[in-house]
């Protein structure tokens, strides 16, 4: 009787049409959420309210099949996604009305959106490729610091008399860089000082080289690098590596030799008999 619920329970997890249908509940959950920023009448906070246990009953089900349907149960915690999915449910259990902790569970059923992230496994990569790329980006984040530094330093400087609202400090001077990088309305910038210096321009030319061509462009490069790595350790994961291969044919061999051998020593009794 167990064996049968585990199996199904098994055929219920690996299923694509599950999986489809706890991914429509998500998008649902979303729109929910969505709909209570809303004037609702009140019919329509009766419905929100029932769809909203009916998302966290189904929640606590799916996560639980996932939970039975694990041939290790410890090993499912060892992923980071089943434990940010099971914070998730379980917090979202929190009745939210007249309670104390009414805002937190108001967020994570926010958060419930994010579950889509540990339910699309190509959405996964994503996420795994920017958490690993994080370290090799630090350095080229302080590189660009300190570039944004001496540039607003030297702003501040030279431009604080022109413009105090723009250039005023070293700090409201990064500020203005940073809008200077992004292009937003950064000529304005640029024509206001070169009004008082006229090779002014230097300065933005070169800001802009080194921070919206240079390091940007770094940065998204050592994205797409860990991304392309991402994607090659899961398509080798579906692949058997040669030492699989090489005992799999072992063991067809030794298999092969027990049959001939059993087929000779046949053979033999037989022709024994005859004679």
């Amino acid at each position: 009787m167990l064996a049968s619920i585990y199996a199904a329970l098994v055929r219920i997890r690996h299923n694509k049409a599950f999986e489809f249908f706890v991914i429509a509940v998500i998008i649902i959950s979303a729109l929910e959420i969505g709909a209570k920023t809303y004037d609702l009448s009140p019919s329509a906070v009766a419905i929100t309210k029932y769809l909203d246990v009916f998302i966290t009953v189904f929640f606590l089900v799916e996560i639980l099949i996932r939970f039975i349907a694990e041939d290790k149960k410890r090993d499912f915690f060892k992923s980071g996604w089943n434990v940010f999915d099971t914070l998730v449910v379980i917090i979202s259990l929190i009745p939210i009305n007249e309670s104390e902790l009414v805002l937190l569970a108001r967020l994570v059923r926010i958060f419930r959106v994010l579950r889509m992230i540990s339910i699309i496994p190509e959405l996964r990569v994503l996420i795994n490729s920017l958490m690993k790329a994080l370290p090799r980006l630090g350095y080229v984040v302080l590189l660009m610091f300190i570039i944004f530094y001496i540039y607003a330093a030297i702003g501040s400087f030279l431009f604080k008399d022109i413009n105090p609202v723009l250039w005023g400090n070293i700090a409201i001077s990064m500020l203005t860089l940073f809008r200077v990088m992004t292009f937003e309305d950064w000529t304005d910038i640029q024509y206001e000082t070169m009004d008082v210096y006229p090779m002014s321009w230097i300065f933005y030319m070169t800001f802009i080289f080194f921070t919206a061509f240079a390091f940007l462009n770094m940065v998204i490069g050592i994205v797409v690098g860990v991304m392309e790595e991402e994607q090659s350790i899961e398509r080798d994961k579906g692949q058997p590596s040669l030492i699989d291969i090489q005992t799999q044919i072992a063991n067809l061999s030794a298999q092969l030799e027990q049959i001939q051998q059993g087929m000779q020593s046949q053979s033999q009794e037989h022709t024994a008999k005859k004679s």
